[in-house]
Order: structure tokens, then sequence, then C-alpha cells
């Protein structure tokens, strides 16, 4: 039989009424149970690394983990672009279409592009009214997490290659230690004395002659280069994470461009008196006064003029923009007049619905004046090629092997009822083919697990069938 046939037996399964479990509960024993050193987790859009699209920002068919909608991908590459360039701000996309249509991937794939030094924030719209916090504060943290400030500083720092390394301790066991460490450059050999806190240090970061390390001279940090290739054959054989480096050329002290790059977001916990630097790990961050954000505003300007940092404009996403009210959309509508507003991205799956909070009816429940300033991006429905590529690779990301009939038979199942059910599928079907001691997922597994886990056209058509045992 084909997949398809097997998949139309499976929908003509009658369900049966609820029943209590009879079923003994195994208990697993010490011995069956594995030790587990590492545990792999994979997201939903784990498997996505970028947009997939060439130097020209033409999207590809399926590159970087992202498969079909051509269109949207390329309207996001055009964002992308805009982004980079960091010249227009308060821009606002929408992302619109049916829900499984890929737009949080696309969203993740964008993240992804833009690499780590561009802030990148995701909320859901649901998590403004959960806070602890005033709605417009919640949003205005959001907002300010997604603006970049890159602040560029010159520090005086000590690199060269380790040639000995001497350590006295005293002979009573007690007192401080002292040492020597000789450094070389291809030009020049000086010796530094050193103290208890280099010492240990030293003995941390287990730093060997032969080395090439930096010390930074404000802070007294030792950072390990790696090893000179002139000292490579000392070993018999050295671990993979071993990097080889040239002898530093030149003096020793030398003056060093550091870059950082926080968000306006950090800066102001950091500047606000009621939480401090400790409010960034602790999470508890409450409200923040404005004036603490106008006096960093002032002083970020002041840098600018003096070359000492630049704005580095984010991306804010808001998934499911829809549970958002009146009030969040006034302050949206404002804040992204300002000439420090990141670019706004929104998603939403509603056609014409209300708007939170009031009985008017509005195209993806968002004000007139809001949309205006909307670019919206459409998704669309997924091919079943495309879908049958999306399982293909989900499986390889899930490390589940998949016989050819049982994939065909996946996109069968996600056309009919949704492509993220087919997806949790392929783990459930992984486990009960490791039952029968099988490495691959055959179309029996599948048939199995779809009988185990209904799908919601199915689960429906259950409450109907017993509705009066519901009741």
């Amino acid at each position: 039989a084909t997949p398809a046939l097997l998949f139309a037996e499976l929908m003509q399964t009658t369900p049966s009424p609820p029943a209590a479990a009879t079923t003994p509960v195994s208990t697993a024993t010490a011995a069956q149970q594995k030790d587990l050193t590492r545990v792999d987790r994979i997201g939903s859009h784990s498997h996505i690394w970028g947009l997939g699209l060439d130097d020209g920002l033409e999207p590809r068919v399926n590159s970087q983990g992202m498969v079909g909608q051509l269109h949207a991908r390329k309207a996001i590459g055009v964002v992308l672009q805009m982004i980079k360039e960091g010249k227009i701000a308060g821009r606002a996309v929408l992302l619109a279409g049916q829900p499984a249509t890929g737009k949080t991937a696309i969203a993740m794939g964008l993240a992804q592009a833009l690499g780590h030094e561009t802030p990148f924030t995701m909320i859901a719209a649901s998590e403004v009214f959960s806070l602890e916090m005033s709605k417009t504060e919640a949003l205005t943290q959001a907002f300010r997490r997604s603006i970049g400030v890159r602040i560029k500083e010159e520090t005086e720092i000590i690199e060269g290659e380790v040639v000995e390394i001497q350590i006295d301790r005293p002979a009573t066991g007690a007192g401080a230690k002292v040492g020597r460490m000789t450094l070389k450059t291809t030009d020049m050999e000086t010796q530094y004395d050193l103290g208890s806190k280099m010492i240990e240090q030293i003995t941390k970061e287990k730093i060997q002659a032969g080395d090439v390390i930096t010390i930074d001279k404000s802070t007294g940090r030792i950072s390990r280069l790696g090893r000179a290739f002139t000292r490579a054959r000392d070993f018999d054989a050295m671990g993979p994470n071993v990097k080889l480096v040239q002898c530093p050329e030149g003096e020793l002290q030398k003056r060093k461009e550091v870059v950082h790059v926080v968000s306006l977001h950090d800066i102001d916990v950091i500047n606000s008196r009621s939480h401090g630097f400790m409010a960034l790990f602790a999470g508890d961050i409450g409200e923040i006064k404005p004036e603490v954000r106008d006096q960093i505003d002032r002083k970020v300007a002041e840098w600018r003029e003096e070359g000492k940092a630049e704005f580095v404009p984010g991306v804010l996403f808001i998934d499911e923009v829809h549970m958002l009210d009146m009030e969040c959309f006034s302050f949206l509508n404002r804040a992204l007049e300002s000439d420090m507003a990141p670019i706004v991205i929104l998603a939403t799956n509603r056609g014409r619905t209300k708007i939170r909070g009031t009985s008017d009816v509005s195209s993806h429940g968002i004000p007139i004046d809001l949309l205006d300033r909307l670019l919206i991006v459409q998704t669309r429905p997924y091919a079943e090629p495309e879908l049958a590529q999306i399982l293909k690779i989900r499986c390889e990301e899930e490390d589940v092997e998949v016989t050819d009939d049982a994939l065909e038979l996946l996109t069968t199942i996600a056309k009919d009822t949704s492509l993220r059910y087919a997806i949790q599928l392929i783990t459930t079907g992984a486990l009960v083919a490791a039952k029968r001691k099988s490495t691959e997922v055959d179309v029996d597994d599948i048939r199995r697990v779809y009988d185990l886990f209904v799908d919601v056209k199915r689960s429906t058509q259950f409450l109907h069938a017993y509705e009066a045992q519901f009741a």
C-alpha cells in the first residue's frame, strides 16, 4: 500500500470512548538507567542559521535550513540590508500569514544573518501584560534592548611569547609566592616580576613556556592566544584545540583598541541606583526612571560626537502582535518616530479581528494608523515538496533515520493535518522504532504514533462523538 492509502486508512479509524488504564506501570531499575554526560537541546528552529540568500539577496530554494517562502525571504533580505547599513530607523515590518507558514523561522533566520553583535530581541505580545510593570515600561525596555552601543576604548597590553617562568615558594610554606617571567617578541626580550595574583592566574590558565599571551595592564588579566610555531615540536602530540600562532613582532608593550557592544537597556540597569549591576544577573529589574534614561541618552550622544561610540540599530520581534491593546499600539506609533528606534518586526496569523479591549474590527487586529506605517510581508502555505524537504531537514536535526516511505507518509500527514503535528511524530516514531531494536523509522512506526497521538481534527471528532460523556 502507498503512504497516501495508509494515511487514508488511518483517517478512517473510529475513535473509542475513554476507558480506565489497565496496563501496569513498570519501574526502571538502576541498571537500566543511563548516565547522560551531555544533553543536546534541539529547538523548533535550531536547524536555521540564516535566511538562505545569495550575495544578490536572491533566495535559494533550500539553504541555511530555510525552505520555500521565496518572496517573504527576499523581502526580509531587503530589510536585512537596511539594518546592516544602519541608516534607517523606525521602520516596521509585519509578517502576516497562516499558522505554521514560517513567520518565526524567518525572524530567527534574520537574527542569525545579523550576527551576534547586532541586538535582536524576541518577545510575545502577551508577555507585556504578565510582567510586574506597566505595559509601556515593558515595551520601552524591549526597545532599548534592541539598540546597541559600540564603545571604543584604547588599553595598554603586554604581548609576547613566554620564554621561561620561575616561581619561588617560601620554604616554610607560609607567605606570598613571588616569581619571574621572561617574555619575548621577534625584536626584544624582557623579564617581569610576578606577584601572588599573577602567579595564581598563570597557574589557573596553565601558562607554560612556548605560549603566546597578552596581559592587560589595567586589569592584570592574562589571555592565552595560542602556542608559538617554533615550540610546536616540544610534544609528540597536541590536542585538537591547540592553536598555533606566530611570535609577536615589535615592542612588548602596545596600545590596542578594544570594542564593546552593549545595549542601552544594560546601561540603564547598571546606572540605575535602585538596581545596580547585579540586576543584570538577578533578572529583577522593575521600572527605570525616565531621568536615568535621559542622562544616558545625553552621555551616549556626547560619546558619538567625540567618536568614542556609535549606535548599532538592532531588531525587535513581537510575535502574536494582535494580542496588544490600544495603549500599546499608541506607544508603538510614538516610539517608531524616534531617531533611536530599532527595526520592529511584527507577526500575526489573524485576518480581520477585533482590536483588543475595543469593539472595533481591523485588519490583523492592528489600528489603521499603525498599519499605514508597516511594510506587510505575506507568508504562504508550503507546497507538498517543500513540506517533504522541511521534514527531511528536521529528521537530520533530530538525528533520526527515516525510510523514504515513512517520510512520504509524514509529508501526507503534514499536508492533511499540520506541519507542526507531523514534526512531533518524528522523535516519537524514533522511540517506537528503538523499542523494536531498529535504527530506522518505518511506515509501521509512523502509523503507531499516529494512532497514539491524535491531531486537532481527530480530537474534535472525538469530542463531538462522545459529547454527552464530557458534559
